[in-house]
């Protein structure tokens, strides 16, 4: 299945996935993170995925399968049991609304309370959960997952094999109100859609904004993590992964196989180039050229933020120094 060399006893045999720390006679486990090595010698794992190069230092009792990359080998593994283990529903429950002239296809899967609205187009395969509502007019491409109480707004395209977990928002109104003369605030009509590409999954409670004019976009394979906010206009670039609690402000555009931490803050209307990582909690003001690694807010080259953090751990000593050099000099008067 993974096209692995077995080392070790070939009749080996599991029944769960677990970690190399806490694995049992029954599991597999994987090593990839050097700092856990150690773990592989105790492990009581039957069987543990190592790298091809992987060269203990002493004896491992467990049955070891050499791959190219561990961690990825064990995804697959986890996909294909999580595909054998859980259910896969089918049919049309009832009560359902799907409006007239909208073409369910014979293998989708649409729950009880769910709502489909005039227009919609549905793929082959699609799993639209219960309470979910997938609004008029909107696309959902072959095998996309729509998870209980997610809401699709009007217009909205979702390419296909995406998943949209529970809670997710695609398509509500961008945060646009023109401030008037005695102070209040009038309401932007936003009249354009959200497209999100093929492969993109989108996290539990996250809200991808339609745009003012035009489209909100969602790049290929991107991964949104349960919590953003993905504001009007903006658009993110194909393979980027963005940890939950990230806020995107309206027409901000971000690159391609970006990383971006977890609550990192964008300002509107800015760019961040291709292969940018950011740490958790940086404070993005400006725009970002492609390959940076950024952290702090606000955010500054990370070799330069790591140096004033030494330096900051420092100040009371350097204070202390001062001080006594003051007195020193007051005494030498």
């Amino acid at each position: 299945m993974v096209g692995g060399a077995v080392e070790g006893n070939p009749d080996a045999a599991v029944s769960t996935f677990a970690k190399i720390e806490e694995a049992g006679p029954d599991a597999i486990t994987f090593l990839a993170n050097p700092k856990y090595t150690h773990h592989i010698y105790d492990t009581q794992a039957s069987v543990v995925l190592v790298r091809r190069d992987f060269e203990p230092e002493r004896p491992v009792s467990a049955t070891m399968i050499r791959v190219d990359d561990p961690y990825d080998t064990l995804s697959r593994l986890l996909e294909f049991a999580a595909q054998a283990l859980t259910p896969q529903p089918s049919g049309v429950e009832q009560p359902c609304y799907v409006a007239e002239g909208v073409d369910v296809p014979a293998d989708a899967y649409i729950g009880a309370f769910a709502y489909i609205g005039a227009g919609a187009c549905l793929g082959k395969g699609v799993k639209i959960y219960p309470q979910a509502y997938v609004g008029p007019g909107v696309t959902l491409g072959e095998g996309t997952v729509v998870y209980p109480g997610a809401k699709i707004y009007h217009g909205c395209r979702i390419g296909a094999r995406c998943i949209i977990h529970a809670g997710a928002v695609i398509g509500s109104d961008g945060f646009g109100f023109a401030p008037t003369a005695d102070g209040s605030y009038h309401k932007i009509p936003q009249i354009g859609i959200v497209e999100i590409a093929d492969d993109v999954e989108i996290g539990a409670n996250t809200t991808v904004d339609r745009a003012t004019m035009g489209a909100t976009r969602i790049g290929r394979g991107v991964k949104l993590d349960n919590l953003i906010q993905a504001a009007h206009n903006v658009e993110i670039g194909e393979h980027t992964v963005m940890a939950a609690q990230a806020g995107v402000a309206g027409s901000t555009k971000i690159g391609a196989h970006c990383m971006v931490g977890g609550q990192v803050g964008f300002a509107g209307h800015i760019t961040v180039g291709d292969r940018v990582g950011l740490a958790a909690q940086s404070g993005v003001a400006h725009s970002i050229p492609a390959g940076a690694k950024m952290m702090g807010s606000p955010a500054i080259d990370a070799r330069d933020y790591m140096r004033q953090t030494v330096y900051i751990k420092r100040i009371k000593e350097l204070a202390d120094r001062i001080s006594a050099l003051e007195r020193a000099s007051k005494s030498d008067k």
